[in-house]
């Protein structure tokens, strides 16, 4: 048993209260922009006095409305400016938010507002509000459903009567372990459960991670939030950037996300590994359809080296000769799609794997991966600037400890791990060992320098008919790098050898039918059992049996005509396999695999 701990650099009062924040920025810096907010196409400034009023407005509105402390609010929206509004709102009121993924279904829905108990909910479209009135019926303590865009401004003139004095005890009646959210998992293995974390949970993570991350979470740095908030990821960001006094700006466009990169122009990004593999592979697809397909290849293993020559006493000296080509004419291109101002990435929800880790480092942009749980109010573990070992999820963020179990689980403790689950006190006594160490669930291994590398997911760990186990991420992390790959899915528990559900990315076919003398109106789908298509997919998988010993290699493997998606129930908001879902709904495709 191994176990890694770094010392506290900071404590949280008892008083403190995530709404302090907005106060305080407002008191010491009133004129500093906090956030650029989008309309009618432009980035129009908010600074930190604006930001209070707003806040203080909407909260008295929760006030008048009879929202009491303690009350449970909903906000069920896309990213945007208004959805960190609404939560500190809610937080200035002594109230508890509960955030809903925009794009969840009636049933998630109805679950999310009548476990928690919502007295309201903030929505965004009228498709939203039409499924909170869909499911109402199942929610009696809902009272009220506010539309951002009709009903903002009417909610501040209903509170129009209420006092600063009366607004500011509602807020200090919040302590530091009050409850601050109820934030729903994604349900990969089951019901989702409400995690509660406390505004302490919070302000003890974002300190110790902005100290971790130092020189990125400093004011005068900026980042765009394209990541849904509902997700503890992204709520973090939010928090730690009006904590540190980072400019954040909100899109929920991702079509248009490069364009809002360019205009926008943040220092640093965050992101899910899928997005950072998509941009590797639209990059390279688009150099092989121009023409510059080994250009680009060589560029990446240029890149690649480069990043690995810096763990290693530094690249050779022809490495540095062809990245300083390749920075004009590969590398600077790909950074300017970022805006051009971006030094740092932070990635987490799942582990990105060492090629695209040194291949960022190596074009500029250092991807500094973490890892964390909605139940570690994100972040427990991170590489910073000045400590990163790629391909690991880092070190423990100061205050916190990591322990690595006798069967490999990861154990977390610290003060930003959350008190339990809402009203299931059975999961909440299992999710805890006797003496106090929260159970992941995620295997891993921890070096003698405190870098975490995450190995696989317990429930998730394959066992063949022979008694082989399987940690399918290993597998699934190469393949997805082949630019013709979209999801994948490895297989076997039970079975005499691994195969593999693969999907083909629709954004990657149209440049691999120019590429191949096909007619451009061939439909994805038509792919799926393509000769050529297969030897690619082929190819993809001997590279990923490289990665593990023969018994755990890719046998077999079948093409599926139709891809992964979250809308098919397959995937998380945040792009984690349901892998329940996906055995369930490709049942015959797995069977095939094995007849």
């Amino acid at each position: 048993m191994r176990e890694f701990s770094v010392p506290a650099t900071s404590t949280v009062p008892d008083e403190f209260t995530l709404s302090d924040l907005v106060v305080d920025n407002a008191v010491q810096t009133p004129h500093r922009v906090q956030f650029r907010r989008q309309s009618d196409g432009h980035w129009q400034d908010v600074t930190c006095r604006d930001f209070l009023a707003e806040v203080s407005a909407v909260a008295k509105g929760l006030l008048a409305s009879g929202v009491g402390a303690g009350d449970r609010v909903a906000i069920m929206s896309r990213t945007r400016y208004e959805w960190t509004l609404t939560d500190f709102a809610i937080w200035t009121a002594g109230a508890v938010c509960v955030p809903i993924y925009e794009t969840s279904s009636a049933e998630q829905v109805e679950w999310i507002l009548a476990d928690s108990g919502a007295v309201a909910v903030f929505v965004e479209l009228a498709a939203h509000a039409a499924t909170v009135e869909q499911v109402r019926g199942a929610a009696p303590a809902l009272t009220h459903v506010w539309t951002l865009d009709a009903d903002l401004e009417q909610l501040v003139q209903a509170g129009r009567p209420v006092s600063d004095t009366e607004l500011e005890d509602r807020r200090r009646s919040v302590r530091a372990d009050t409850l601050a959210t109820l934030i729903y998992t994604s349900g990969t293995t089951g019901r989702p459960k409400g995690c509660e974390l406390s505004h302490r949970n919070f302000k003890a993570g974002t300190d110790s991670v902005a100290g971790a991350l130092e020189g990125v979470f400093v004011p005068g740095q900026s980042t765009l939030l394209f990541l849904p908030l509902a997700h503890v990821f992204a709520r973090a960001i939010e928090v730690g950037c009006v904590r540190s006094g980072v400019t954040m700006g909100h899109t929920a466009d991702v079509a248009n996300l490069l364009d809002d990169l360019a205009v926008f122009q943040p220092t640093f990004v965050l992101s899910v590994p899928r997005v950072f593999e998509k941009i590797f592979n639209g990059a390279q697809a688009k150099a092989a359809a121009d023409g510059h397909g080994r250009i680009f290849d060589r560029a990446a293993a240029v890149a690649i080296s480069y990043s690995q020559g810096l763990d290693s006493g530094g690249p050779s000296v022809a490495v540095k000769v062809q990245h300083a080509l390749f920075d004009r004419l590969v590398y600077s291109k790909l950074r300017d799609r970022l805006g051009g101002r971006v030094q740092y990435a932070v990635s987490g929800g799942a582990p990105l794997g060492e090629r695209l880790g040194h291949f960022f480092r190596g074009v500029g942009v250092t991807i500094l991966e973490g890892y964390g749980l909605t139940e570690t109010t994100a972040g427990s573990t991170i590489n910073g600037p000045h400590a990163i070992s790629v391909g690991s999820v880092g070190q423990p963020i100061p205050g916190s400890g990591v322990k690595i179990a006798d069967d490999g689980e990861v154990l977390l403790r610290g003060p930003h791990v959350f008190a339990g689950y809402w009203h299931n006190a059975e999961a909440t006594d299992e999710a805890f060992e006797p003496d106090g160490w929260f159970r992941s669930g995620d295997l891993g291994e921890l070096d003698d320098q405190g870098f975490l590398r995450i190995t696989g997911r317990k429930k998730e760990i394959i066992v063949t008919a022979a008694g082989k186990n399987v940690a399918p991420a290993v597998l699934e992390d190469r393949l997805r790098a082949h630019p013709l790959v979209s999801q994948c899915m490895v297989v076997g528990d039970n079975r005499p050898y691994i195969g593999a559900l693969v999907t083909l990315d629709r954004e990657a076919v149209p440049g691999w039918l120019a590429a191949h003398g096909r007619p451009a109106d061939t439909a994805p789908a038509d792919l799926a059992t393509d000769p050529q298509v297969l030897a690619d997919v082929q190819a993809a998988v001997d590279d990923a049996n490289k990665a593990v010993s023969k018994a755990e290699a890719i046998k077999r493997f079948v093409v599926l005509p139709v891809d992964f998606t979250e809308e098919g129930g397959q995937l998380t908001p945040t792009l984690k396999l349901k892998r329940a879902t996906v055995l369930l709904d490709f049942d015959q495709a797995v069977d095939s695999l094995y007849t």
